[in-house]
Order: structure tokens, then C-alpha cells, then sequence
């Protein structure tokens, strides 16, 4: 069976690539693509600056871009994927779930919400059952269900890898590429030899982010972890592909050997957009690297490398696409698990 889907700012850069990732996708058919009034009525080649490193699939070019409103999408879409500005979303999602629609959202907005599932499928697939309380709450028929910012979905994996250990402190510094902030978001005087050490809100989000998805579900809520995590996040000239530093402290100290074993073994889920393995592990004291190893497993690879023992504990770094695993492909593979546990 097929099911029939629309994308919410599909013109936009995460738009593009959902565009990209569902094209001819064997589960979800591109049903309806929504962008801003001004864009509403032209077909999507007119209506998008296509930036993806391949030509617009034919599939949609010529598709009527529709307004982002429920009343105008069709009721027999069965998924929404949205990659509307948080300052958008936050209105228009809770619409399209009281709707009847069930929204797989890329948008920071209700992340820390305490009944809107906020889901990386391999690390924990049983926050998804907050559903139920979501709509016993709101009186929904639909859903919405958050990926994670693209800068925590790159650590995240990582540090459940490393929970046997009892986790108590995570300190972070990220490399993050210039596609983060959208095509328009960093000019080229600002990032051109240079570096800049603040992404505005974006500590905050790594730091809460991090302690819900790592936290327990009892069947009615999420306790959050009881680490302590803080994160220090910077802009770098690097166009895909986020690369962070971590230093972790934990209650029971592993050796090297311990962790990159923890790594290789991390859970992965049998979906049909997760990688296997979930953490490509290397040895080299250099690796990962943004453009050698953001693509790994289609982009949706986490990578690791560098381990060593601290005074503390361990330091390591890790890498993730953030365009792909970090955006579009974390709502594809959220999508997938809400068809996979019968939600659609």
C-alpha cells in the first residue's frame, strides 16, 4: 500500500530535500506541496530556487504549490511532512493535527512539549506512544511528532550508545555548517575566513533536546535524563555536515575500547530510511570529516572517531549530515516509524 503525503514549505531548503528523499519513494506518493500565498497557484519549478545538486524531479515540477492551510490540502492525505520556520509552525501544525492530520515535523517549535513525542526512531521509538496522550489531551484526531535539532540528532546517538555507563555530565562544542542556518542565513562577508561562536538559541536546544530524547517513558510521560549537559555551538565555512566535540563524564569510567564497542553496537531500528550500522566508528585520529563522511549510509550515518580517555572521562567527536539525517531524513525516518507502529 501507498500512502499519500504532503509537504508543508516545500520550497524551502528542508523542503527540497523531503522533495528529494520521497521523489519515488515505495511507501509515501506526494500528494500536495505547500508553500507561502505568494508562491500558492504557480507550479513548483516556477515557485522553487531548486539548490539540490540534481534536477527537480519530474514527478512534481509541474504540481500546483497549494497555501499552507488544512482547508487546502486534501482530507485523503494520510501524512504531513512539515519544514515550516518554528515562528509558522508553531500556529499552523496544532491546525493541520486538530484537522485530522498526522504531522512529522522538522520545526523546533513544541519540541519540549510534554506530549508531543520528540523521537531519533533508533534511540527511542516508545516515546511515539505519548500520541495517545497528545490526543486525549487536545481532543486531536491527528498527531504531531518532532525530530530533533540537526546539531542534537548528531550527538544523541552517541551519547544512548553510551548510557550503560551512567552518563552524568556532557560538555559539547560544535563545527557547524553554514546550510544550518538555510540558504539565505549566512552571508558570505560574515562566514568567508571565518568563524562565528554563537548560533542563537542553539545551546539551549541541545542542552534539552538532549536530556528528553535520552529520557524513560512510563506509558503516560517522559522523565528526562539526569545528566547534565551544556553545549557551546559555532558556525564554521563548511557547506553539509556538523562536526562536534563531546566530553562526557560518567559514573562507571570505559576504556576506549569499551566506547568504540558501545558505538558499533548501538541499536538500529529495521526501517526503511535507518542505517546499519547507526555509528561508523574510525580509527584515525582525524576522522571524521565533514567531506569525507557526511554522506555515509546516504547521509544518514552518524559518525565517530577520536575516542580517548580524559581526567573526567572519555572526549570523542562525532558528524552527522545535518541537511539529511539532521532534517529531512530524521522526518522520513520518523514517518516511517509512525506508519510502523500504526499510527498512519
Amino acid at each position: 500500500m501507498t500512502y499519500r503525503i504532503g509537504i508543508l514549505g516545500a520550497t524551502g531548503a528542508v523542503g527540497q530535500r523531503l522533495i528529494q528523499l520521497l521523489h519515488d519513494n515505495e511507501q509515501f506518493e506526494i500528494a500536495a506541496l505547500t508553500a507561502s500565498r505568494d508562491s500558492a497557484g504557480d507550479t513548483y519549478r516556477q515557485s522553487a530556487k531548486w539548490r539540490i545538486d540534481a534536477p527537480i524531479p519530474d514527478s512534481v515540477a509541474d504540481t500546483e504549490v497549494r497555501p499552507t492551510d488544512p482547508d487546502e490540502v486534501p482530507d485523503d492525505v494520510d501524512l504531513i511532512f512539515s519544514s515550516l520556520p518554528s515562528s509558522v509552525g508553531e500556529a499552523v501544525e496544532p491546525a493541520f493535527a486538530e484537522a485530522g492530520y498526522v504531522v512529522s515535523s522538522n520545526s523546533s517549535n513544541g519540541r519540549l512539549e510534554d506530549d508531543v513525542p520528540l523521537v531519533i526512531p533508533e534511540v527511542n521509538p516508545d516515546h511515539i506512544d505519548l500520541i495517545e496522550d497528545q490526543r486525549e489531551n487536545r481532543g486531536w484526531d491527528g498527531a504531531l511528532i518532532k525530530n530533533p535539532n540537526c546539531s542534537t540528532i548528531t550527538m544523541v546517538p552517541t551519547l544512548a550508545a553510551l548510557t550503560g555507563f551512567d552518563i552524568e555530565r556532557v560538555h559539547v562544542s560544535t563545527l557547524q555548517a553554514v546550510s544550518g542556518a538555510g540558504y539565505s542565513g549566512v552571508s558570505s562577508m560574515e562566514i568567508i575566513d571565518n568563524a562565528i561562536p554563537h548560533i542563537g538559541g542553539e545551546e539551549a536546544k541541545m542542552e534539552n533536546e538532549t536530556r528528553k530524547l535520552l529520557g524513560s517513558f512510563d506509558g503516560e510521560g517522559v522523565t528526562w535524563h539526569p545528566s547534565a549537559v551544556s553545549a557551546s555551538c559555532n558556525r564554521i565555512p563548511t557547506i553539509d555536515g556538523h562536526l562536534e566535540n563531546v566530553w562526557i563524564e560518567t559514573a562507571e569510567n570505559p576504556t576506549v575500547e569499551e566506547a568504540e564497542e558501545a558505538f558499533r553496537n548501538a541499536d538500529t531500528i529495521d526501517l526503511p530510511s535507518a542505517p546499519d550500522p547507526l555509528i561508523e566508528v574510525f580509527d584515525e585520529p582525524d576522522r571524521p570529516q565533514p567531506r569525507l563522511d557526511r554522506n555515509l549510509g546516504g547521509g544518514m550515518t552518524v559518525s565517530a572517531g577520536g575516542v580517548q580517555e580524559t581526567s573526567h572521562g572519555l572526549q570523542f567527536n562525532c558528524l552527522a549530515h545535518n541537511t539529511l539525517r539532521g532534517a529531512a531524513g530524521a522526518s522520513v525516518l520518523n514517518g516511517e516509524l509512525l506508519l510502523d507502529t500504526g499510527y498512519l
